[in-house]
């Protein structure tokens, strides 16, 4: 046992030699290496990074909450896929009746989207064209996982008359009060219409090129009067008091909704039930695609590293033939030969897999930080770039090895 151990330590004491004598050459190596490595765990730590981020947003409203729309949500990347389903509008009579009606214990709350380029205006202050305007009803924030971190929310008095008040994203208020005046009780141009500034919500952050902070609220009713369109639809959001309640309650809601809508028995919805982490399953299952083509590209890359590898270990084979001889000369088997370059190509590799996993997890992270997700550390293909490594190693080395093991010790000698 101690002699094996001896030779393995003896074999890479003699694989990191042969590493400095050809320094520039091994250097190299290790690069190809750490670019096929850093590629595959940098996108997937990526991808991770996104899957986090979804899971993380879309549901933020809660395990126990469902949106009801008329239209469906379909999410794809690419190829074919079915047709968005677009039903009749949700009146604001029928949202009304739903809240109304449904004797479920939880909280509904009805919004409508009244435009997404509008521009305020504060004085000499304004935003770019870019700000999206809702309508919302006094429970909104209960059940959109929304938070006035500043001020008040509406009062049912201003959701009913339509009140010209308006509860701002973080975002607008440093842009419109770029001297640190306090928001609350300031009036604000929405368009052409004047607005008292209620409350301010908490930071949502801004994420892969959107912002949650950059949407206004105002009263329902007021979009209904300054912001009416032909097309206008109602959606509702369904908050139950418990998770465990969630599917009864959906039950309940379709029920309540085929009877205000008069859908007939045996005909399908005329709306679209969403939960809400479903959004974020969706595009989870879409990213599998990007997780696919990341790893193939991944898997390319390494092949051309393995490759190179092989090419680089059969050329060290050639230049230390001699040594070679005089290693078998003084007794060197064909086994020993054969470890000794076996060894040497797996420590290429692992300093090409550690240099890449390293660089594969910052360029994962960067990207992360971009669109606001969390810190990644993908533990797992961290154990598979070692792995991959040690794959790579072995068949790249292989060859190398097995003719370095097979020359004949008095050719070898006389080479050169």
């Amino acid at each position: 046992m101690k002699i094996k151990n001896a030779l393995i330590v003896e074999n890479i004491r003699i694989s990191l030699s042969s590493i400095r004598t050809h320094l520039l050459r091994t250097i190299l190596t290790i690069l190809i290496i750490a670019f096929g490595i850093m590629a595959l765990v940098g996108i997937l730590t990526a991808t991770d990074s996104i899957k986090y981020f979804l899971t993380q947003n879309f549901t933020m409203m809660g395990s126990n909450t469902f949106t009801i729309r008329n239209r469906s949500m379909n999410v794809h990347m690419g190829g074919d896929h079915p047709r968005e389903k677009q039903y009749e509008p949700i009146s604001y009579g029928q949202a009304q009746e739903f809240k109304e009606r449904f004797d479920f214990p939880g909280t509904v709350s009805i919004f409508t989207f009244a435009t997404g380029n509008a521009t305020l205006k504060f004085g000499a202050n304004k935003t770019n064209p870019n700000v999206r305007v809702r309508g919302t009803d006094e429970d909104y924030f209960t059940t959109s996982g929304d938070e006035v971190e500043k001020g008040r929310n509406f009062s049912p008095t201003e959701i009913f008359y339509g009140s010209c008040s308006v509860i701002l994203g973080a975002e607008l208020v440093s842009n419109l009060f770029k001297n640190n005046e306090d928001p609350i009780g300031q009036i604000i141009s929405i368009g052409p219409g004047k607005y008292r500034v209620i409350g301010v919500l908490k930071s949502k952050g801004s994420s892969m090129g959107f912002s949650g902070d950059r949407t206004c609220f105002v009263p329902l009713n007021n979009v209904r009067i300054y912001f009416p369109r032909e097309d206008m639809t109602f959606t509702i959001n369904v908050m139950a008091n418990r998770t465990a309640l969630v599917d009864a309650a959906i039950g309940e809601a379709t029920s309540v909704l085929r009877n205000i809508r008069k859908v007939p028995t045996g005909i399908e919805d005329t709306f679209e039930i969403t939960k809400s982490d479903n959004i974020a399953k969706m595009l989870i299952e879409n990213i599998k695609y990007v997780t696919l083509a990341a790893t193939l590209i991944g898997f390319i890359t390494l092949l051309g590293a393995a490759i190179g590898l092989m090419n680089i270990m059969l050329v060290s084979v050639t230049e230390r033939t001699r040594e070679i001889g005089i290693r078998k000369a003084i007794g060197a088997t064909k086994r020993v030969i054969r470890n000794q370059f076996l060894v040497e190509s797996i420590v290429i590799a692992q300093l090409g897999g550690l240099l890449g996993i390293f660089f594969g997890i910052l360029v994962g992270n960067v990207i992360s930080l971009l669109i606001g997700s969390a810190f990644i550390i993908p533990w797992v293909w961290i154990l598979n770039g070692v792995i991959l490594c040690f794959i790579v190693a072995l068949v790249s080395g292989f060859v190398p090895a097995r003719k370095a093991a097979n020359l004949d010790p008095i050719e070898s000698l006389r080479y050169e």
